[in-house]
């Protein structure tokens, strides 16, 4: 628009020039008048177009600071808002808030659902935080609320923890409900501190990968040792290729034992890593790098294919292998382990695979689909380390359980207060009317051992039995009752694969 007003200008000059020649033929005033009218043209040209100008800039510095979709402001204005609002003495506070299982209804239900859930989300977190907080849309499906003033940070994690309880619940998106989840970073700007807005974006950030780490859900607030744990997490996430591509990882397996024969009945599979450094590293650290980075599906799928080529050696024994939700979520595990089975010649009757509620959680509609696929194949499915989380009886209804395995902590809780035992008996009677069977994980003393088999448990997982071991171990114990002596409690706890 800057070029408007001069182009106007050349071509009131060249008419200008026209006229003054050949105007006096055709009766046309004096070269003066030619000019006065011209330049009084061009002054109103000018005005004209300056005022289109000023009208114009406005418009684009809206829009650059907006985002399209949603109207909210964007991530340049927040480095904006942020520069501007920052004092040495008053605390500012931000949060960004990144949708779990998005991406899954864009996938699979188009960019035109995917736009209106992200308004709809916008919505929602604009009625929690009301006017007391800027609300901004960064992209994709990440949004940031900015707070300043006394207690900010105080008054932003509580925002955060109702948007999170708001969020564990369905919403509602044209005629589907949709259930979501949010992982959500903190940082503030302490009174003098007066770090730069791009720093204070990027703490909040580092925050909110570590509730994704987390077992997402939650809000985190950032901490300086993040920044040392981001650096190690690269480096395991390095060497966790390199043991995939080298052949350290190992198989062990812990028996499950029929809580009226005391038999081995099935065995579950656990992941090791044989480092070459000797350094121990245990699933519950490595598992969850390579979830955040992909890796978890090739991990996963080397799991399986090595535990179905094990089991073969254990006629009748039902092997149990644990699935993350990064694996449930991916359109083409049912086909891989359609593969696997096919490749192994693993009886799939004789699979079980175990899932938790985190899985399910975050988006019910594709892992139904996802199990209904693996069902298809004779392969039955586990819910793991349930009275954990969220399930509830419809939930446990729609997704068709063949087991329930009960989480250790629920059983080390049963054993010492009645409220607990109640909740145990509870699940144990609800899982039986649905014709599940049901397992008691963590078992360590007699005491627990003989409560859950009175409890109606149908096998029963832990120490007091066996520790996990190698593939070669496991044979020497089939078809044995095994008797146990209490040794007392034991505070070990097997890691889970996923």
């Amino acid at each position: 628009m800057i070029f408007a007003p001069l182009a106007s200008l050349a071509g009131i000059a060249i008419v200008t020039a026209v006229l003054a020649v050949f105007g006096p033929r055709f009766g046309i005033g004096s070269i003066n008048a030619i000019l006065g009218g011209g330049f009084i043209a061009l002054l109103a040209s000018i005005g004209s177009f300056a005022v289109m100008g000023v009208r114009h800039l406005r418009k684009l510095e809206r829009l650059s600071n907006s985002d399209a979709l949603t109207m909210l402001p964007n991530r340049r204005a927040l480095h904006r808002d942020i520069s501007e609002i920052m004092s040495p003495d008053q605390e500012v506070a931000l949060a960004i808030v990144d949708l779990d299982g998005f991406k899954i209804i864009n996938d699979h239900y188009g960019h035109i659902l995917g736009d209106a859930t992200i308004k709809e989300i916008a919505r929602i977190i604009r009625n929690i935080c009301g006017e007391d907080a800027n609300l901004y849309r960064l992209g994709g499906d990440e949004y940031a609320i900015l707070m300043s003033g006394e207690l900010a940070g105080t008054l932003l994690e509580g925002h955060c923890r109702r948007i999170i309880e708001r969020l564990a619940k369905s919403i509602k998106i044209d005629d589907r409900r949709l259930t979501l989840g949010a992982s959500i970073g903190l940082a503030r700007n302490a009174p003098g501190q007066q770090l730069s807005s791009s720093e204070t974006l990027r703490r909040a950030d580092v925050a909110m990968y570590a509730s994704k780490r987390g077992g997402k859900m939650r809000c985190t607030w950032f901490n300086e040792a993040f920044d040392r744990s981001r650096e190690q997490i690269k480096l395991l996430d390095d060497e966790l290729r390199q043991a995939l591509a080298l052949g350290q990882f190992r198989m062990h397996y812990q028996p499950l034992v029929d809580s009226t024969t005391r038999k081995i009945v099935s065995v579950e599979s656990l992941l090791r890593w044989d480092r070459p450094d000797g350094k121990a590293v245990g699933p519950n650290t490595f598992i969850p790098v390579a979830e955040e980075s992909g890796l978890i599906n090739p991990i996963g799928l080397w799991v399986l294919r090595q535990a179905c080529c094990d089991a073969l050696e254990w006629k009748g024994v039902t092997l149990s292998v644990n699935i993350s939700a990064a694996q449930l979520r991916n359109p083409e595990f049912p086909i891989q382990l359609g593969h696997i089975l096919e490749e192994t010649g693993f009886d799939p009757e004789l699979l079980e695979l175990e899932i938790t509620e985190t899985c399910l959680v975050l988006d019910p509609v594709v892992a139904e689909r996802s199990l209904n696929l693996i069902r298809g194949f004779g392969v039955s499915v586990a819910l793991d380390d349930f009275g954990t989380g969220y399930a509830s009886i419809g939930f446990l209804r729609q997704f068709r359980f063949q087991k329930l395995k009960l989480d250790r902590s629920l059983v080390v809780q049963a054993s010492k207060d009645e409220s607990s035992r109640a909740m145990m008996l509870s699940s144990i009677t609800m899982a039986q009317a649905m014709k599940m069977s049901v397992t008691a994980e963590g078992v360590e003393t007699l005491e627990q051992a003989d409560m859950v088999r009175a409890a109606g448990c149908d096998q029963i997982q832990g120490w007091l039995y066996f520790k996990a071991m190698p593939a070669d171990e496991i044979k020497q114990h089939l078809g044995k009752r095994i008797d146990v002596v209490d040794a007392g409690e034991n505070d070990g706890r097997e890691a889970k694969v996923a």
